[in-house]
Parts: C-alpha cells; sequence; structure tokens
C-alpha cells in the first residue's frame, strides 16, 4: 500500500515507522503550505492519505482528497462542527473517509467500556462524574477529542448530565480537566464519585505507537471500503 502523510511532525513520523514495518510504503508527505504546492498533485500516485495534521489544514486536506478521489484517515481533531456537511459531501460525491478521535485499539475497547459503565451507573445520582485527560504540551486542543468522545458517550446515557465542560462544579453538567505535562502520550480517566467510594476507569498510553498502528489498520481497511466511517467501524 502506498501511503501518502499529511502532517509529518512526531505522530506522523511514528506512522512511517510502523507503516515500513508493515510493508507499506510512505509514497509522500506534506507538511506545510509550501510543500502542498510543491508536492500537492503527487497525491494521485498513492493508495490512501493519512492526515495528522492541524485544525486550520484539516478541512481544505479533506475537500482536496475528495476532489481527487483518495481514501483518507482523519486522525487530525478540533473540526468536528463540520462533521455533517462533509458526510454529506462523501456519500454524495462517493469518497472514502475514516476519521476518529483516538486510533489507539485499547483507546477503542475502552469507549465501550466507558459506554456501559455509564449505562449502569444512570441510575445511581449519588455518584457524581467527571473527566480529566493528560497530553503532551504541544497537543494544540483541549480537552482532547478522545474527552470529548468518552464525555459525549457518558451524556448519552445518563440522564443527570446534560452537556460537558471545562472546569465546571455545575451539578447537571459533566466536568471535563484538561491538563498539559510533558512527556505524556495521553491518559484518560473516569471518575464515578460519591460520599462512600468511588469508581474509576483508566487509560493509559505508553507511546504514540499504538495511536500508529491503529491508523495503519484502519487505512489498510479503508482501500477497500467507500463511504464516511469511524474507526469502530473497523472492529464492532
Amino acid at each position: 500500500m502506498k501511503i501518502a502523510l499529511l502532517g509529518y511532525g512526531k505522530m506522523g513520523k511514528t506512522i512511517e515507522k510502523i507503516a515500513i514495518q508493515n510493508g507499506h510504503t510512505i509514497s509522500l508527505t506534506i507538511d506545510n503550505a509550501e510543500e502542498w504546492k510543491e508536492k500537492g498533485k503527487q497525491l494521485n500516485n498513492v493508495d490512501v492519505a493519512i492526515d495528522f495534521s492541524t485544525p486550520e489544514n484539516i478541512i481544505s486536506n479533506i475537500e482536496y482528497c475528495f476532489s481527487n478521489n483518495i481514501p483518507l484517515i482523519v486522525g487530525t481533531t478540533a473540526w468536528y462542527d463540520k462533521i455533517e456537511i462533509l458526510k454529506e459531501k462523501c456519500i454524495k460525491e462517493n469518497q472514502s473517509l475514516l476519521w476518529a478521535s483516538n486510533f489507539s485499539i485499547g483507546v477503542n475497547i475502552f469507549f465501550k467500556i466507558n459506554q456501559e459503565l455509564a449505562k449502569l451507573m444512570n441510575k445511581y445520582d449519588d455518584y457524581n462524574i467527571s473527566i480529566e485527560e493528560i497530553h503532551h504540551t504541544a497537543k494544540l486542543d483541549a480537552p482532547s477529542g478522545t474527552a470529548i468522545s468518552l464525555a459525549k458517550d457518558i451524556i448519552k446515557e445518563v440522564d443527570r448530565k446534560t452537556k460537558w465542560e471545562i472546569d465546571s462544579e455545575t451539578n447537571d453538567v459533566l466536568n471535563i480537566t484538561a491538563k498539559r505535562i510533558d512527556p505524556v502520550p495521553g491518559t484518560h480517566s473516569i471518575t464515578y464519585e460519591s460520599d462512600i467510594d468511588k469508581i474509576e476507569i483508566v487509560h493509559t498510553a505508553k507511546s504514540r505507537d499504538g495511536f500508529a498502528k491503529g491508523a495503519i489498520v484502519a487505512a489498510e481497511w479503508l482501500v477497500n471500503n467507500k463511504g464516511w466511517h469511524e474507526f469502530k467501524d473497523v472492529f464492532f
């Protein structure tokens, strides 16, 4: 499989390493506007593109790939307000896009555990619920896309929480605490706490390799599947 990397920072370089280990070829890397001008047309020679760029660039990157019939994996976050518009465009034009707030296989299992725990805890009103996420200081968005996904899944199942906010003390709000500490790749914890006890589930990433492996698995799957997909479609 010939892969283009849109965004060639630490995550892009980790994906390159894992892709080569799995027998794939990195045919193209694009990391800034100047490189888009120089190498953009070379995208027509790849099987799939993987985007871990920036929120400022992701929409134009998606639209460019759609215009050139290039399947696209999106790991960039903080663009989700445009999902419905882009989903409609993807389906209408018979394109291929797969996105996730987190490409770690372990995190996607964690998502399922979070959903089931939220269902169980819905009737126990004496437990307050909170989320804490910790990432390295180079992470651009806060809270993380993963924390937002976890929060949305809890709100869907727990009647007493109507929305999420950062650093909130309001009862009907699901509080998210976002910390930036080097060199943490990513830790997410969900806590249910009452006056008598505390239940906590935690996922800790040890390196970026887990995200990179998931992105490659997603790319291998997407090249044979048209349409708009989430990473969970690959597993569940």
